[in-house]
C-alpha cells in the first residue's frame, strides 16, 4: 500500500500521502536545504488551539500584514517551508496543519473541504487577525476559494494554486493512479492511526470536493488563480474557475508541474508577491488594450 500511495501522491500532488503511512506520520517533511529552520516542527514558533473538539497545531513568523498559508492533501505546513521562509521577511505568516494531518489532531469521521475551511476561519478568529490574505496550494487552494465563499469578512486577497471544484477535474492518468491507490488499500488499513489517516486523505482526494462553480461569483476578494502547464488539474478547469470569479487574475507556470511551489519557489513566490503587493484593478479587455496601444503609438506619430 505504501508504494501505491507514494505513486498516487506524486501524481496527484498530495505530496505526502505516503508519509502518512510510515512510522513518522505526523512529523513534517524536511525543509529545503536553503533553511535550517524546522518549519512545521519549530517549538519556538509553535502553538496549539482547540476547535471542534480537535487540537490544531500552527506556527507564526514575522511581522506585518497577516498572510495565511495552507498546505495540500496529506501533508503539513513543512511542505510550504520555502514560502514561509520567503514571506516572513515582510509579512506576518501563519501556517496550520489541517485536521488529520501533520501535528494536528484527528477527527472522528470523514473530512470535507468545508470543515477544513471553517477550521482556518476559527484560527483567524483565535488569533484576532481580522482580514488575512490566503495562499493555498492544491487542497489549500480549494480552501482558499472556500474562504472567499464562506468567510468573506475574513479575507483580503486570495491565491489558489492548482485547485479543483470536483474530483473529476483531473487528467485521466492521474485519475487512474488514484483509482489504483484506492484498489490497493488493504482491509486492515484502518487498524493503525497512520493507516486511518492515509485512507481518509485518499478518500477525500477521490470523492471531494463538490463545489458549484456559481458559488465563485459571490467571491468579491481579488483572487489569483494559478496552475502549471503540466499540472494534474485540467487546465480548462482552472480557466473555468478563473472565469467564474468576478475579480481574478490568471497565471500558468511554464514547463512546471503541480509541485512548482517546491520545485521553483522563486518563480512561485515572486508571482504571488507581485499580486499581493499590487493594488487590484480589474482590466477591461478592450478599453485597457486601446489605452495601451494609444500610448505605444503616440510617439511613433511624431
Amino acid at each position: 500500500m505504501i508504494r501505491v500511495l507514494r505513486r498516487a501522491a506524486a501524481l496527484a500532488v498530495v505530496v505526502a500521502l505516503a508519509s502518512a503511512c510510515t512510522p513518522d506520520a505526523g512529523k513534517t517533511a524536511k525543509p529545503p536545504a536553503a533553511t535550517a529552520i524546522p518549519y512545521g516542527a519549530n517549538k519556538a514558533a509553535g502553538h496549539t488551539f482547540v476547535h471542534d473538539g480537535i487540537t490544531f497545531y500552527y506556527e507564526v513568523y514575522g511581522e506585518g500584514a497577516p498572510l495565511l498559508l495552507v498546505h495540500g492533501n496529506g501533508g503539513s505546513m513543512g511542505l510550504l517551508a520555502a514560502q514561509i521562509d520567503h514571506f516572513k521577511a515582510h509579512r506576518k505568516v501563519i501556517a496550520m496543519d489541517s485536521r488529520d494531518q501533520g501535528r494536528s489532531g484527528d477527527s472522528p469521521g470523514p473530512i470535507t473541504y468545508e470543515q477544513m475551511t471553517d477550521d482556518l476561519a476559527a484560527l483567524v478568529d483565535h488569533l484576532k487577525l481580522g482580514r488575512v490574505d490566503v495562499v493555498g496550494w492544491s487542497d489549500g487552494g480549494i480552501e482558499a476559494l472556500l474562504m472567499g465563499v464562506r468567510h468573506p469578512d475574513k479575507v483580503g486577497k486570495l491565491v489558489a494554486m492548482a485547485a479543483n471544484l470536483n474530483p473529476d477535474a483531473i487528467y485521466p492518468e492521474t485519475a487512474a493512479m488514484v483509482a489504483q491507490a484506492l484498489a490497493g488499500m488493504t482491509a486492515d488499513a484502518d487498524k493503525t492511526p497512520q493507516g486511518r489517516r492515509a485512507a481518509k486523505m485518499l478518500h477525500l482526494l477521490a470523492k471531494e470536493p463538490h463545489i458549484d462553480p456559481a458559488l465563485l461569483s459571490k467571491v468579491s476578494a481579488p483572487t489569483l488563480v494559478l496552475s502549471s502547464d503540466h499540472d494534474v488539474v485540467l487546465l480548462k478547469h482552472t480557466v473555468d474557475i478563473y472565469e467564474h470569479l468576478p475579480n481574478a487574475n490568471l497565471a500558468v507556470f511554464p514547463n512546471s508541474t503541480h509541485a512548482v511551489p517546491y520545485d521553483d519557489p522563486k518563480l512561485f513566490n515572486e508571482t504571488v508577491d507581485l499580486f499581493l503587493a499590487t493594488p487590484f484593478k480589474k482590466k477591461d479587455r478592450i478599453a485597457d488594450l486601446m489605452d495601451s496601444l494609444d500610448k505605444a503609438t503616440a510617439g511613433l506619430a511624431k
